[in-house]
C-alpha cells in the first residue's frame, strides 16, 4: 500500500470516529435536557425524598464529588436534585453514608 492510501484510510477512520462521538454527545445532551425539564413539584418531591432518605439511612451531604446532573441537592446554586451543570461542583452534593465523604479526594462536608 502507498502512504497516500494509508493516510486516506486513516483520515476516513478518524472522520467516522468523530461522527460517532458527535452522535453520542448529542444523545447525552438530549438526556440531560430531559432531566432538566423536571417540574417544580417533581423537584420538591425528589428533594423531600432525598432528605428523608438522609435521615433514615444516616447519610451525609458530600460536596464536590458529583457528576454532571448526578447530584442529590445543592447549596443555593440551583433548585436541587439532578441539576448540577458541572462535575465536582463545590456547591452540589451527593448523599453518602456518614463518614465516607472524608475518605474521598475532593469531598467536603460543607459547600465552598
Amino acid at each position: 500500500m502507498s502512504s497516500t492510501h494509508d493516510r486516506s484510510r486513516l483520515a476516513a477512520g478518524i472522520f467516522a470516529a468523530a461522527l460517532g462521538l458527535a452522535g453520542a454527545v448529542a444523545s447525552t445532551g438530549a438526556a440531560f435536557a430531559d432531566d432538566m425539564m423536571m417540574s417544580k413539584d417533581q423537584m420538591m418531591k425528589v428533594q423531600q425524598g432525598n432528605m428523608e432518605r438522609a435521615k433514615t439511612q444516616h447519610l451525609a451531604a458530600c460536596y464536590g464529588i458529583n457528576a454532571v446532573a448526578k447530584n442529590d441537592c445543592a447549596a443555593g446554586v440551583h433548585s436541587c436534585a439532578g441539576q448540577a451543570t458541572s462535575a465536582r461542583d463545590p456547591k452540589s452534593f451527593v448523599l453518602l453514608p456518614a463518614g465516607d465523604c472524608e475518605k474521598i479526594a475532593g469531598g467536603a462536608l460543607k459547600a465552598s
